[in-house]
């Protein structure tokens, strides 16, 4: 009789079962600076998406009789050095760092994973050949690489892209490749090949799901050290054509009148600075409430 008091003590004592997205919900949104990036990033997500209804003249028209012009109510951060608008270059900035950004971010992690996961699974040659690639890319800092095969392929958007989804790749492929090679040792791998399923299925079923986490939350900060480093290209010269508006373009354009006109590098800088604060913080969030070795802590 006292056994079964005992047992039917430890069944009441089990704690209820949380639901995952429950968990998610109240650990990403429990902290107040992931949830301020995530209202900055989707801020400037609607001025980018919307940048030609909001930006209130053409970033790309030259006024020379208004050169820098101090802000005032007609331009609210001032006039550049040819008499463009300077809140509307920002705008019109947030567009293209957010599209460069994304569009870097998106080709970097496919072929990352891609590889990482041919390398993990497969192992032997096919592991020694593509990691060992990775490892010589992985010698250059992510900046100097991509300064290196900006210099080599010019300037211009496509450039400015391919430079920094090859110096972003490795990351990609070297976690994933790690991921892979502890996930395919598991039971339900073994469980899948017995019942006759293929390689490929294996890898896009099973492994694939089982690695994401780790993946989204390393885009979330990839996507912010890319905005960075497309600035630091456009700062140095290497990046976009001059006439298009970017944040890094912009900061190198008004470091000449830090003095007398500081605007021209601080209001691009703020900007850049927010966005690239925001996803690296929505990230860290996203890392908390995905990581399972964090259960029952947070």
């Amino acid at each position: 009789m006292s056994g079964e008091v005992t047992l039917a003590q430890e069944i009441t004592e089990v704690a209820p079962r949380v639901s995952e997205l429950k968990r998610f919900r109240r650990v990403f949104f429990s902290r107040g600076v992931v949830v301020f990036g995530m209202v900055i990033i989707f801020f400037f997500l609607v001025i980018a998406i919307f940048a030609p209804q909001i930006a209130p003249y053409d970033p790309y028209k030259l006024d020379l009789t208004n050169i820098l012009r101090n802000p005032d109510a007609q331009h609210w951060l001032g006039t550049d050095t040819v008499g463009r608008d300077t809140l509307s270059r920002v705008i019109f900035g947030a567009r293209t760092s957010l599209m460069i950004g994304l569009i870097v971010v998106s080709f970097a992690c496919l072929v990352g994973i891609s590889l990482g996961m041919l390398a993990g699974f497969f192992g032997g040659w096919t592991y020694t050949i593509i990691m060992r690639i990775i490892d010589a890319l992985m010698s250059f800092p992510m900046i100097l690489l991509a300064l290196i095969i900006a210099a080599l392929l010019g300037g211009g958007l496509k450039n400015v892209i391919i430079a920094l989804a090859v110096s972003l790749m490795p990351g990609y492929a070297r976690l994933m490749c790690g991921q892979v090679i502890t996930v395919k040792e598991n039971d339900y791998i073994l469980a899948a090949r017995s019942i006759g399923v293929g390689n490929w299925g294996i890898m896009i079923r099973h492994l694939m799901l089982n690695c994401l986490p780790p993946i989204i939350v390393m885009v979330t900060m990839m996507l912010g050290q890319a905005i960075l480093a497309e600035a630091g290209l456009s700062f140095l010269g290497i990046g976009l054509e001059a006439q298009i508006p970017t944040w890094g373009g912009m900061i190198n354009d008004g470091r000449d009148y830090l003095l007398s006109d500081p605007i021209l590098s601080f209001a691009p800088g703020l900007a850049l600075m927010l966005v690239v604060f925001s996803f690296n913080m929505v990230g860290d969030g996203l890392r908390d409430a995905l990581d399972p070795r964090l259960r029952g802590t947070l």
